[in-house]
């Protein structure tokens, strides 16, 4: 099989096969041993000049038949063959004056199968005797006589010797042959690692909090099809449970369904296949070959999968699979582990989004209850925090802030006189103009928002707004007095834009001001009590302002805006 090796970055870095990972040729492998009987018995004969007659011990099998097969004493030298390979040492296990039989133990294997067998003459005779002693040993008569006029004289102690040479050099062939194949099982494991490697690196290079799990589970797909050899893949995201409420936030979706490759089997099938398998209940991992599908197998043209489970804990986000093995072989452990280690990632992610957007729904409630509470506080300014936070958000957004800012924007606005919850209900809704003793008072609830705020970290951007939007451009402000850019920007831009409602609202002791003397305060503050950047801005959107203040408050995407952690 060919495959793509994958580069860390997850990119096809070369097209590579399982000989050239090992860096040379392919190693042999174990059904190459059968093939390699009738060399050996050639490289005996090459060293003996007689061809040699191999027995299986094992199964008493004759293998590869000699000049002089010994047929008629083959089962009883069968048990001296399988005593002389426990023993793995050359012998003579037959002697018929002038005939020996040698049994060389082949040690390719553990425990020895194989044994080769062979006559010699190791003295001279006549013919007839010697026709005599190959028949009482088992040969046939005919070919003896023929054996006979060939054969050199040994001598007894040499044949042995040789013999045993012979067997130590097949010994020494067979370490040789079986460290070649542990070499390249190892070099195919470490390129198979490798490749898995690379992928859940790549993967992983990919994960932020802000990928969809759609994005980064279609990458997935393509991924997998560099490494394992597959008609198909799929990835079946399944839905949050209603049961979990209102779906806000990153992980907001419906069931989504994932192909890459030619895979022929649709979102339907695929639901019943698993309903089929029974995989919901169990959330384990599958993997089907031809001998596992069963006689009501629901997809004809499906041969094999690998179905694995998206989990995190105890929720089950989806399932991933491969489908019909290319090059018709089956799926195995190293494609299972595969796709597991990626499905792990994805479920992981998944979950991490859930609990994020869960995170996000809490801040979101947090946020409502607090303005709520404002709201309930002083029912006068009911809606006021909601226009300020849109107004601001046009103001930054005229200044030129990102995304992220106007999300912190929205939420400083929303929750910038929280501190008022521990104002005085006689001072914070009296009708006439405040004591000075009652302006000191209430001028107190900038500090005592940022106290209320001040410990939840998601908020910690809010901070500043809450603390400061009361500062003024010449220092005049409060609570601390900061001038011009000490005082943090988003606290000018809502103070503009608080200023503005402020102005521009009715309130039980006065109506809002006319257009005219509201933007004539504007102006006049501008380099004194606000940013006369922020008063630019202000006027360059002004018709946008204006609309606002007419509109209705409408429900803004908190969860989506809060997630400034």
């Amino acid at each position: 099989m060919t495959k793509k090796k994958l580069s860390h970055d997850g990119n096809v870095a070369a097209m590579v096969s399982p000989g050239q990972e090992t860096g040379g040729e392919s190693a042999p492998k174990t059904g190459d041993r059968q093939r390699s009987l009738p060399a050996l018995c050639q490289s005996l004969e090459k060293c003996f000049g007689a061809k040699f007659t191999l027995v299986d011990v094992i199964t008493g099998d004759c293998q590869v038949r000699g000049n002089m097969f010994l047929a008629g004493q083959l089962q009883t030298q069968l048990e001296l063959c399988r005593a002389l390979a426990h023993r793995g040492k050359a012998e003579f296990i037959a002697e018929e004056e002038p005939v020996v039989v040698l049994a060389i133990p082949l040690l390719e294997d553990e425990p020895t199968r194989y044994v080769a067998l062979a006559p010699f003459l190791v003295h001279r005779a006549a013919e007839p005797t010697i026709v005599h002693a190959v028949t009482t040993l088992g040969g046939d008569a005919n070919e003896s006589k023929l054996w006979a006029v060939r054969q050199h004289i040994w001598d007894a102690g040499c044949l042995l010797n040789l013999a045993e040479l012979a067997s130590s050099h097949c010994a020494a062939e067979f370490r040789a042959g079986q460290m070649q194949r542990e070499i390249y099982e190892i070099s195919s494991h470490l390129a198979s690692a490798y490749e898995e490697l690379s992928l859940l690196y790549g993967l992983t290079q990919k994960l932020k909090i802000s990928a969809s799990i759609e994005d980064l589970g279609q990458k997935a797909l393509e991924w997998l099809a560099e490494a394992i050899s597959a008609e198909g893949f799929v990835l079946q995201l399944l839905p949050v449970s209603e049961s979990e409420g209102e779906m806000t936030g990153p992980s907001q979706r419906q069931s989504a369904f994932l192909q890459f490759g030619h895979c022929a089997i649709d979102r339907f099938q695929f639901s019943r296949l698993v309903e089929h398998l029974g995989l919901n209940e169990q959330k384990s991992l599958l993997v089907i070959n031809a001998h596992s599908r069963g006689h009501n197998w629901p997809l004809p043209h499906v041969q094999q999968a690998v179905i694995v489970p998206l989990t995190e804990g105890e929720n089950l986000f989806g399932w991933l699979a491969a489908f019909n093995r290319e090059e018709h072989s089956e799926f195995g452990t190293s494609e299972a582990s595969l796709l597991s280690s990626v499905a792990a990632i994805l479920g992981i992610h998944a979950g991490n989004l859930e609990l994020y957007r869960q995170q996000a729904e809490f801040l979101a409630g947090v946020v409502r209850a607090l303005t709520s509470a404002i709201d309930a506080k002083d029912p006068y300014t009911c809606g006021h925090s909601d226009r300020v936070a849109r107004i601001a958000m046009e103001l930054a957004n005229e200044i030129g802030c990102g995304h992220r800012e106007l999300e912190t924007l929205y939420l400083s606005g929303l929750l910038h006189d929280i501190g008022k919850i521990g104002i005085d209900d006689q001072v914070l809704r009296k009708p006439g103009k405040l004591t000075q003793g009652e302006y000191e008072h209430i001028k107190l609830h900038a500090e005592i928002g940022y106290r209320i705020l001040k410990d939840l970290k998601q908020l910690d951007l809010v901070l500043p707004v809450v603390r400061h939007h009361h500062e003024s451009w010449d220092g005049s402000g409060y609570p601390m007095g900061l001038a011009q850019e000490e005082i943090p920007l988003f606290a000018r831009i809502v103070a503009v834009a608080d200023a503005f409602d402020a102005m521009s609202s009715d309130r039980p002791y006065r109506k809002g001001m006319p257009d005219e003397k509201l933007d004539a305060i504007l102006r006049e503050g501008a380099g004194t009590q606000w940013d006369p950047e922020v008063i630019e801005a202000f006027f360059a959107v002004r018709d946008k302002i204006r609309r606002i203040e007419h509109s209705e408050s409408k429900t803004a995407p908190v969860s989506e805006l809060a997630l400034m952690t």
